[in-house]
């Protein structure tokens, strides 16, 4: 199931440090609910796990996220994850362009989910990913 969202953020910082900033993914990980960096794995990519509710169930994806893209004069990034859930053989991997702006940005993700987490419906999915991501949204403004 491919879901498709776009969300602004707000932050006070200049463009320029927004997007050092949005390309810190020790810092950028952390600000989505129920996820953390495992490790360092390169310059730009990290190890990642993130634990997600979904009604009653829970479940715990891990797997890398790493900055594939970064324009510093366009002030836009792009980072891709690719995890898989736990003890399952669902997936859920995103593409996340994030552009930075005076007064903050925006964040597009394209994600793909498989497994346990699709057969809850693509409603509940996209609900939750909404979710997810405007709580991101408002967190990393705060974080910037």
């Amino acid at each position: 199931m491919a879901v498709e969202l776009d969300h602004p953020f707000s932050t006070s910082k200049s463009v320029d440090e927004t997007f050092a900033a949005l390309v810190d993914l020790d810092r950028v990980v952390p600000c989505v609910e129920g996820a953390s960096v495992l490790e360092d794995t390169g310059p730009g990519a990290v190890k990642a796990q993130i634990v997600v509710k979904m009604g009653a169930m829970s479940m715990t994806f891990t797997g890398s996220v790493e900055m594939t893209e970064q324009d510093a004069g366009a002030h836009r990034a792009v980072m891709t994850v690719k995890a898989r859930e736990a003890g399952g053989q669902g997936h859920a991997n995103a593409t996340v362009t994030l552009v930075a702006s005076d007064g903050g940005g925006t964040i597009h993700t394209n994600a793909q989910i498989t497994g346990k987490a699709a057969s809850m419906g693509e409603g509940v999915v996209s609900a939750v990913l909404d979710a997810l991501i405007n709580d991101f949204s408002e967190k990393l403004g705060k974080m910037i």
